[in-house]
C-alpha cells in the first residue's frame, strides 16, 4: 500500500518536439490499421470543408445577383433566386453527408481501435505467466486495458476533421484570394498568431496532461485493492485510513485535471477571440473598400463568412495536438503490456490417453527471483488412479508445487511430466483438458450456480447434480430459492467458506479431469463433510475413469485417506511414505501433523 499519490506515476522526461513525434508516428499507426474506413471519415470531411467554402461562395453571388439587384430594383429577381436557393441545397446536402461520413465512420474508426488493442492487451494478459501478474497490481491493468487504450486512440475523434480542416484552409485561401487580395491578407494576419498560441498552448499543455493521464491509473489501482481488501479494512476499523489513503490520489488527480483546466481556461478565450477580429478587422476595411469602388459587397460578405465559418473547424486542429501527449502516455502504458516479456512457449503435443494420469517431476527446481529457491531437486512419481498427499509447513513449496504441475509457471530447471510428456512441449489448453486445480482461494462469479460449476461448458444438468453430490454440495444447492439458476453474487458471497469451496470442487470434477491438483481445497468445510467428500474421491478414483489425485492437506484424517504421503521441508523432499511409517519414524512430521489438528482444535487455523 502506497501513500504517494505519484507512486505508479509515468515519468514523462522526453521534450515536447519529442512527444510530438511520438505522437505522430502513433497516428500513422493507427492510419495504417484502418487505412480503408479512415480514408473515407478523410474524404467525408474534405467535401464537409469544400462544401463549406462552396457556401461561402453561393452566399457572396447571391448577394451580388439576388440580394443587391432585388433592393435596387424594389422586386426580387426570381430567376436567380431560384438558381441560389438550388445551390444552396446542393451545397447543403453534400456538406450534411460529409459530416455524416466525418463523424460516422471516424467514430467507427476509433471505436475499432479501442477494441482491437483491448483485445490485444487482454489477449497478453492471458499469454503472459503468473510471476508477470504478480509484480503489476491489478488496478493497473484494468487502468492499462481501459482507460489507458481510450486515450491511446481518443486523438483520431478530432483527427479527420482536422485533416479536412487542413483541405478547407487550402481551398478558404484560394476563394478568398480570388474574391479580394487585400482583405484576405488582412484577415489572414491572425493566422500565424493563432498557430504560434496555439504551439506555445500545446508546449505548456501537454505535461499536465501527460500527469493527469498518468494519476488515472493510480486512483484505478488504489480503487481496485479498496475494493479487494474491503474486509480486512472494514474488519481492523481502518475505512478512515483507507479513506484517506483514497482521498491523497484522488486529490492528486483533481488537482492535476485543475491544473489542465486553468490552462485551457487562459488559452481558449484567446483562441475563439482571434478568428473574430480577423472577421471585425475585414468587415471595417471592407465597408471602406466597398465606398471607394475597390470591392463589391458580395465579395466582402464572402471574405468576411470564410473567415467565420474556418475559425472553429481550425481549432480541431489544436484538438489534436491537444489531445497527442495524453495519447502518447496512453499508448505507453499499453505498449508495456504489448512489449512485455516471459510467455511461455508451447509445443505441439497433446495429451490424448484415458482414464488416471501419470505424474512425475524429475529434479525440479523453482525460483520467483534470482537467489530465492523455492524448491529444490524435487522428483515425485504418482502413479495412475492413486492420491498423494503433500504435506510441509508454511513456506516449504507447496502451492508452489501445484502452480508447476498446472504450468501456472515453469521451473528454472528439470522437468514436469503428465503420461511421459514434458509439460512444455504441449499445445496450448493440451494440458487443461485434462488437469483440473481448485486452489487455496475460491473465486465464484456472480453468476448462477450452474455457471459457476461449467464455466461455460456443455454439460448437462445430470452432469451438474453427479459433481455436486461427489463434494456433498447436492444438499445446500437444492434448498436455494432457484436451485442451478440462483445468482451467487459477487465472489459468491451470499454462500459460506465451506460452500464456496465445494461448488470450486464440483467445478473441477464436472470436467471430468485425469489429474485432479487440491491445494488445501477444503480447509473451510467441517471435518465430518470434508471426510465424506475424500472417501468419494478415494473411491471415484479407483474407478478405470477417475483421476489421479495430488492435495495439498493439513488434517491428520485427510492425509491418513492418502495412498501415500510427500513430506515438504524447506523446498526439498525430506520423506515419503504412507502416513503411519511417517509418523512412527519422522520427528519433524509427526510434530507438524500435530500442531496442525492442535491449532484446528483451538480455532486458530483456518
Amino acid at each position: 500500500m502506497s501513500d504517494s499519490p505519484s507512486a505508479t506515476t509515468d515519468n514523462l522526461s522526453a521534450s515536447t518536439d519529442q512527444v510530438m513525434g511520438r505522437g505522430f508516428r502513433l497516428l500513422g499507426r493507427g492510419m495504417s490499421e484502418q487505412r480503408f474506413l479512415f480514408t473515407i471519415s478523410v474524404v467525408g470531411s474534405v467535401v464537409y470543408g469544400a462544401m463549406t467554402v462552396a457556401d461561402a461562395w453561393v452566399l457572396g453571388w447571391a448577394t451580388d445577383h439576388v440580394i443587391r439587384p432585388s433592393f435596387e430594383k424594389g422586386e426580387m429577381v426570381k430567376g436567380a433566386l431560384a438558381v441560389s436557393v438550388l445551390l444552396f441545397m446542393t451545397v447543403a446536402i453534400l456538406r450534411a453527408l460529409g459530416v455524416i461520413a466525418r463523424r460516422l465512420i471516424g467514430g467507427i474508426v476509433y471505436y475499432r481501435l479501442v477494441a482491437d488493442y483491448r483485445r490485444r492487451v487482454t489477449r497478453r494478459y492471458l499469454a503472459l505467466p503468473m510471476s508477470w501478474h504478480h509484480k503489476h497490481p491489478t488496478g493497473q491493468l484494468l487502468s492499462n486495458a481501459n482507460a489507458d487504450v481510450e486515450a491511446a486512440w481518443a486523438v483520431f475523434m478530432p483527427l479527420p476533421m482536422a485533416i479536412g480542416v487542413i483541405a478547407m484552409l487550402v481551398a478558404a485561401v484560394v476563394a478568398m484570394l480570388l474574391a479580394d487580395v487585400v482583405l484576405t491578407v488582412v484577415g489572414l494576419v491572425v493566422f500565424p498568431a493563432l498557430f504560434g498560441i496555439n504551439v506555445f498552448y500545446q508546449r505548456w499543455l501537454s505535461p499536465k496532461v501527460s500527469h493527469a493521464q498518468s494519476l488515472r491509473g493510480d486512483v484505478s489501482a488504489v480503487a481496485h485493492e479498496s475494493f479487494d481488501g474491503a474486509l480486512v479494512i472494514k474488519s481492523l476499523g481502518r475505512e478512515a485510513d483507507e479513506t484517506a489513503r483514497f482521498a491523497r490520489h484522488a486529490e492528486a488527480l483533481r488537482d492535476a485535471n485543475i491544473a489542465v483546466g486553468r490552462i485551457r481556461s487562459i488559452f481558449d478565450p484567446l483562441l475563439e477571440a482571434l478568428p473574430n477580429l480577423a472577421v471585425l478587422a475585414v468587415i471595417l476595411i471592407g465597408i471602406d473598400r466597398v465606398a471607394s469602388g475597390a470591392a463589391a459587397p458580395g465579395d466582402v460578405v464572402q471574405v468576411a463568412y470564410l473567415f467565420t465559418v474556418v475559425a472553429f473547424p481550425v481549432r480541431a486542429i489544436g484538438w489534436v495536438l491537444g489531445e497527442l501527449p495524453r495519447s502518447v502516455v496512453g499508448w505507453d502504458r499499453v505498449r508495456t503490456v504489448l512489449d512485455a516479456t516471459g510467455e511461455m512457449p508451447y509445443g505441439s503435443r497433446e495429451l490424448d490417453g484415458a482414464g488416471p494420469a501419470r505424474l512425475r517431476l524429475e529434479d525440479v527446481r523453482f525460483e520467483y527471483e534470482a537467489g530465492t529457491e523455492v524448491l529444490s531437486g524435487v522428483d515425485l512419481d504418482l502413479e495412475p488412479g492413486r492420491v498423494v498427499a503433500v504435506v510441509g509447513a508454511t513456506g516449504a513449496g507447496k502451492s508452489t508445487l501445484t502452480s508447476l504441475l498446472t504450468r501456472l509457471v515453469d521451473p528454472v530447471s528439470g522437468r514436469v511430466l503428465v503420461d511421459e510428456v514434458d509439460v512444455r512441449d504441449l499445445t496450448h489448453g493440451s494440458l487443461a483438458e485434462h488437469v483440473a486445480v481448485v486452489p487455496q482461494s475460491t473465486f465464484l462469479f456472480d453468476d448462477s450456480v450452474r455457471e459457476n460449476v461449467t464455466l461455460g461448458a456443455d454439460v448437462p444438468d445430470d452432469g451438474v447434480w453427479a459433481a455436486l453430490r461427489a463434494v456433498q454440495a447436492d444438499g445446500f444447492v437444492s434448498a436455494l430459492p432457484r436451485g442451478l439458476d440462483t445468482q451467487l453474487g459477487e465472489r459468491g458471497t451470499t454462500l459460506s467458506g465451506g460452500q464456496r469451496q465445494r461448488l470450486a470442487l464440483a467445478r473441477a470434477l464436472v470436467r471430468r479431469p485425469r489429474l485432479l491438483v487440491m491445494d488445501d481445497a477444503t480447509s473451510a468445510v467441517d471435518p465430518e463433510v470434508e471426510q465424506r467428500i475424500l472417501a468419494a474421491l478415494a473411491e471415484h478414483t479407483a474407478d478405470e475413469d477417475g483421476p489421479s489425485v495430488l492435495v495439498v492437506a493439513y488434517r491428520k484424517a485427510t492425509i491418513a485417506l492418502a495412498d501415500e504421503v510427500v513430506f515438504l521441508d524447506d523446498g526439498r523432499i525430506a520423506d515419503r511414505g504412507t502416513h503411519a511409517e511417517l509418523i512412527g519414524r519422522s520427528a519433524d512430521y509427526r510434530l507438524l501433523v500435530d500442531a496442525y489438528d492442535q491449532a484446528r482444535e483451538a480455532g486458530d487455523l483456518a
